[in-house]
């Protein structure tokens, strides 16, 4: 047996239990065991010896002094078939560990020591403390036990007192909280309203501003083909012959009408586009011949021989389902933006397959004056202008490149710039390239309240997925599951009715539902996934690409 003895007693009576039980108590106080460990020590020692007598069984105790713990034993005869019972569990509830070993007629309590606390006395003054020990009496040891229960009750009392105080701060700080979170929850409801009131306000001034557009083209085509027609007449075959000057400034007249033509469709198409309704007549195209006449038709028009326009197309033949006028119109602006700020060097159409999304990438390089970092997300601004050189260099109305980037969404893809200052600029347009082939995923469902948004993730799908649906809030979409369950949802987390959140409960609770994949696309700042989605991407300046890969990734994680 490892450990100092520090006292061993027989017990064969209940004189011994309250000799054991005072014992217990000293050497308790003696290793350094607090008030509260000694009372239960001394009650864990008296259970077990009150057990043994009862079952009439004579037993030695030992007392020793562990490294970082006191240990006690009682040794008994292992014939008695000894069976533990209330008063071993009691003792084990007051102690950190009782062990029993029947085959050697032991039991064995371990109480810990207050860790980093040493013995407040040695084995041998230990010893020498407990052997001067005066006998005590039941009566004794009975009064003992009341002082010390009252002590306890006394303890108890105190701390009933100070629970209490702390309840009451703990509750006037709940009362505080809730007064304060009611307050909060009454700004956000007011916030609320008044975000819905400035959305109404600015869905209202964008339908406004629509209109006025559509109405303001469709009032100024009409004069304006009546002008181009009228100079047709005039310097056409069957009109009277003119004067070289003459000539020349009907000519002027002809072209700033056509001009003015363009500006007023694209301003139209613009109105469509952010309406929702410019819808791309789809039909198949040779990009190859496309860019050549490009090529013809914009060299012409640069008037600089120390600027080449060059087409880099693959040489084997490429073709792809698009709308071949919008695309036409998107590569010209660009072209023609590139030649306008290029004064000496080259302007480049590239055109390749991004073999990571499947996307046709359209680039127009330039080496021309370049655009400053700052500016370049304000250019697809409608009517800003660069200020300073660029501004001063030509003249236009800051429709172009909004008005190409507006064409590109339609067509389901987007279109950026990179730029350095003095170097020249990089505008690519991706669009998802088809060509006939299959499509990846069979069904799609996009749930959002957004409209507009719905539209726009259609035009990026187009191709991609051979179904689309759409459902306007979460139990829309329960709807539209239970009746065509889609092989994958992109779902916002804002809505009304159902939220996203809410809805990938519904979704876990149902086994239907449960292995559908979820992608998270929202304006909220949380980037962290609701349980059961595979991600969270943002809404803002989402890109075909990106979404693409966010599809393709969590279609993998699920068939994984």
């Amino acid at each position: 047996m490892t450990g100092d003895e520090l006292i061993r007693v027989d017990v064969q009576g209940d004189q011994d239990v309250f000799a054991m039980r005072r014992l217990g108590r000293e050497v308790a106080e003696s290793v350094g065991l607090e008030a509260q460990d000694q009372i239960r020590v001394a009650t864990a020692l008296s259970e077990i010896g009150r057990e043994l007598l009862d079952a009439e069984i004579e037993a030695s105790v030992a007392f020793r002094l562990e490294r970082d713990a006191l240990l006690v034993t009682f040794d008994f005869s292992a014939k008695t078939g000894f069976s533990p019972s209330g008063g071993v569990m009691l003792a084990g509830r007051l102690v950190d560990l009782i062990e029993l070993d029947p085959a050697e007629g032991r039991i064995s309590m371990v109480k810990r020591l207050p860790q980093g606390r040493e013995p407040r006395r040695s084995a041998e003054e230990i010893r020498a403390v407990l052997a001067t020990a005066t006998p005590t009496t039941a009566l004794d040891e009975l009064r003992l036990q009341n002082r010390e229960l009252a002590e306890t009750l006394e303890e108890v009392l105190q701390l009933n007192t100070e629970l209490q105080e702390t309840n009451q701060g703990v509750l006037a700080l709940y009362n505080q909280l809730s007064e304060e979170l009611e307050e909060t929850n009454r700004g956000v409801v007011a916030l609320y309203a008044e975000l819905d009131e400035k959305s109404a306000q600015l869905r209202a001034a964008s339908d406004a501003k629509n209109r006025f557009w559509a109405t303001v083209s469709h009032e100024l085509r009409t004069p304006l083909n009546s002008i181009i027609g009228l100079v047709r007449l005039l310097v056409g075959p069957g009109g009277e012959p003119l004067a070289a000057e003459q000539l020349h400034q009907v000519n002027l007249i002809g072209s700033s009408a056509q001009t003015l033509l363009a500006l007023v469709s694209e301003l139209l198409d613009m109105a469509k586009a952010e309406a929702g309704r410019l819808d791309p007549q789809l039909s198949m195209v040779d990009l190859v011949a496309l860019a050549e006449r490009l090529r013809l038709t914009l060299r012409p028009t640069s008037g600089n021989d120390e600027v080449t326009l060059t087409v880099e197309i693959p040489q084997t033949p490429l073709e792809m389902m698009v709308d071949e006028v919008m695309l036409t119109r998107i590569l010209r602006n660009l072209l023609s933006n590139g030649l306008k700020f290029t004064e000496r060097g080259e302007v480049k159409l590239a055109v390749s397959i991004d073999a990571a999304t499947h996307d046709l990438v359209f680039t127009v390089t330039d080496t021309g004056i370049g655009v400053p970092e700052e500016h370049l997300e304000r250019v697809f601004e409608e009517f800003f202008q660069v200020p300073g050189k660029i501004q001063a260099r030509t003249k236009g109305t800051g429709l172009g490149l909004p008005y190409a980037r507006r064409l590109a969404e339609a067509l389901g893809g987007g279109l950026q710039l990179t730029s350095t200052v003095g170097s020249g600029t990089t505008a690519t347009l991706r669009l998802p390239y088809r060509n006939d082939e299959a499509p990846v995923i069979d069904r799609l469902l996009i749930v959002d309240d957004d409209t507009e948004f719905r539209a726009t993730v259609r035009r990026m799908l187009t191709g991609f997925a051979t179904h689309i649906d759409e459902a306007s809030d979460g139990l829309s979409a329960l709807e539209a599951m239970s009746a065509n369950p889609p092989d994958l949802a992109l779902v916002d987390l804002l809505m009304p009715r159902l939220d996203g959140t809410a809805l990938m409960s519904r979704m876990a609770d149902d086994e239907r539902l449960r292995g559908i994949p979820v992608i998270i696309v929202t304006v909220a700042t949380s980037r962290q996934a609701p349980e059961g989605a595979h991600m969270v991407i943002s809404k803002q300046g989402l890109r075909r690409d990106t979404l693409l890969e966010a599809i393709g990734s969590a279609l993998g994680h699920a068939h994984g």
